[in-house]
C-alpha cells in the first residue's frame, strides 16, 4: 500500500491560494467579532447584550440556509464568494465608521449599539451564502481522492486564522483601540478579495440548473435525513456548540471574573483555536477516520468537560487550559465532520448539504451565543456555563446509548474507494 502524503493537498497551487484568502477572511472575521463584542459589552455592561449579537446573526443566517445553498448549487462559485466577500467589506467599513468619534459624535450609546446590531444583521445574511459556498468551491479545487487532506489542511488554515485572529483582536483593543482594530479588519478582508481573483472560474457541475427552488430544497433535506451519517455529525455537534458554548460569555469571564483585561480576553478567545490547530496538523499525519464514530463521541464529551472546568474556575491558568482542551476536543471533531461531509455529499448537492449543516451547526454558534446570554442572564456567568458543559456530556451519552449504528460508524472503507478513484 502506498505510503500516505500529508502534503497532497497542499501541492496543488490553486489550494494553495484557497487557504490564503480563508485564511485572511477567518482572521478579519473572527477579529471583529470579539472587537464587537467588547465594544457592546462595555457599552452595556449587559451579558444579555452579547446574546443579542448571536441573535441579531442567526435570524438572517437560519432563514436564508436553504435558499443560499439552492443558489450557490445553481451558480459559479469563485464570481459568488468574490460578490460575499465584496458585500462583507462594506460591514467591515460601516463598523469602523460607527466607532469613529468623529463620525457618532453626539450619538447615544443605544443608538450606537443598534447600529452595529443592524450591521450583524445583514453580516448574518451574508453568512447564509460563505459556507455553502467555501464548501463547494475547495471540492471543485482538489480531486476527490485527496478529500480528507484537503479537509485536513481546509480545517487547519481555519484554526490558525481563529487563532491568531481573536488574539491579535485583544491586543490591538488595548494597543491602537477598537476603532483602528477594525480598520485593520476592513484591510484583511480587501486583501482576500484580491487574492480570491488568481482563482480561476469553475465549472457548475449541477445538471439541473434551472430546477424549482421548492424541489431543489427538498431534494438537499431529504439527502442529509437519509443519510445517517452525516445528519448524526451535524446533530452532535449542534447540541455542543449550542450548550457548551462558553467563547460568547468571555468578555464577562475576563473583565468581571477573572480580570485580565482585553490583553487575558484574546489570548482567552485564542486559546480553544490554539489547541485545535495542533491536533489538525497531527490528523494530517495520523488519519482518524478508523473507527470515526466513536472517536467523534469521545471527543465531544472531552469538549464538554472541558467547558464544566473553565465554568468552573476562576483562576486564569486553569481556564486558559481548559479552553486549549476544549479546542483540541473540537479539532477532532471538526476534521472528522468535515470527512464526512465531503466524501459522502454528491457534487451536484454540496451547496444545499453545506446550507443544511449550517442550519445544524453554524446557525447555532449565534443561537448557543443568545442561550449563554440568557441563562448567564438569569443565573450568573459561571453557573450558565457549567450548565451548558453538562447539556453537552448528557447529550453525547445518549447518543452513545441509542444509536449504535453511529457509534461504529467507520470511514475507512469510503476513504479507500476514493483514493482508487481515476
Amino acid at each position: 500500500m502506498p505510503k500516505k502524503d500529508p502534503y497532497a493537498a497542499l501541492r496543488i497551487k490553486e489550494f494553495n491560494i484557497f487557504l490564503l484568502v480563508r485564511f485572511a477572511l477567518v482572521f478579519g472575521w473572527t477579529m471583529q467579532f470579539i472587537v464587537i463584542e467588547w465594544e457592546v459589552y462595555s457599552l452595556t455592561k449587559d451579558p444579555l447584550s452579547l446574546g443579542v449579537i448571536g441573535l441579531m446573526e442567526i435570524i438572517p443566517a437560519f432563514t436564508m440556509a436553504l435558499f443560499a445553498g439552492h443558489i450557490v448549487d445553481q451558480k459559479e462559485k469563485r464570481n459568488l464568494l468574490a460578490l460575499c466577500i465584496a458585500a462583507f467589506s462594506l460591514i467591515s467599513l460601516g463598523l469602523f465608521l460607527l466607532t469613529w468619534d468623529v463620525v457618532v459624535a453626539g450619538w447615544e450609546n443605544k443608538t450606537i449599539l443598534y447600529a452595529i446590531y443592524a450591521l450583524v444583521f445583514f453580516g448574518g445574511f451574508l453568512r447564509s451564502f460563505f459556507g455553502p459556498t467555501i464548501f463547494s468551491l475547495v471540492a471543485l479545487i482538489v480531486p476527490k481522492k485527496i478529500y480528507p487532506n484537503a479537509a485536513t489542511w481546509n480545517s487547519s488554515t481555519w484554526q490558525m486564522a481563529a487563532v491568531l485572529g481573536p488574539a491579535f483582536g485583544g491586543f490591538a483593543i488595548g494597543w491602537m483601540g477598537v476603532h483602528w482594530a477594525l480598520c485593520i479588519v476592513f484591510g484583511l478582508i480587501m486583501l482576500s478579495f484580491f487574492i480570491l481573483l488568481f482563482i480561476e472560474k469553475k465549472p457548475v457541475l449541477n445538471p439541473k440548473i434551472g430546477e424549482p427552488v421548492v424541489e431543489s430544497l427538498k431534494e438537499g433535506v431529504r439527502f442529509v435525513f437519509k443519510t445517517k451519517a452525516i445528519l448524526g455529525a451535524m446533530t452532535l455537534d449542534m447540541v455542543a456548540v449550542l450548550f457548551g458554548g462558553a467563547i460568547a460569555l468571555l468578555p464577562v469571564f475576563a473583565q468581571d471574573i477573572l480580570k485580565v483585561g482585553s490583553e487575558g480576553f484574546g489570548v482567552l478567545r485564542a486559546a480553544p483555536a490554539v489547541g485545535a490547530f495542533i491536533t489538525m496538523l497531527v490528523t494530517a499525519y495520523i488519519p482518524i477516520s478508523k473507527n470515526a464514530g466513536m472517536k467523534l463521541l469521545v471527543a465531544i464529551f472531552g469538549f464538554g468537560l472541558s467547558i464544566v472546568v473553565f465554568g468552573l474556575s476562576s483562576v486564569f491558568w486553569i481556564s486558559l487550559l481548559a479552553l486549549f482542551f476544549s479546542g483540541i476536543t473540537d479539532g477532532v471533531s471538526m476534521v472528522i465532520r468535515q470527512t464526512i461531509l465531503q466524501i459522502k455529499t454528491p457534487d451536484h448537492m454540496r451547496g444545499r448539504v453545506s446550507s443544511v449543516n449550517s442550519m445544524f451547526v453554524g446557525s447555532s454558534n449565534e443561537l448557543g451565543a443568545f442561550e449563554s446570554g440568557v441563562t448567564a442572564k438569569l443565573m450568573g456567568a459561571a453557573t450558565a456555563v457549567v450548565f451548558g458543559g453538562t447539556m453537552t456530556l448528557i447529550t453525547v451519552i445518549t447518543t452513545a446509548i441509542v444509536s449504535p449504528t453511529f457509534r461504529k460508524l467507520d470511514l475507512t472503507k469510503d476513504l479507500e474507494a476514493h483514493e482508487t478513484a481515476v
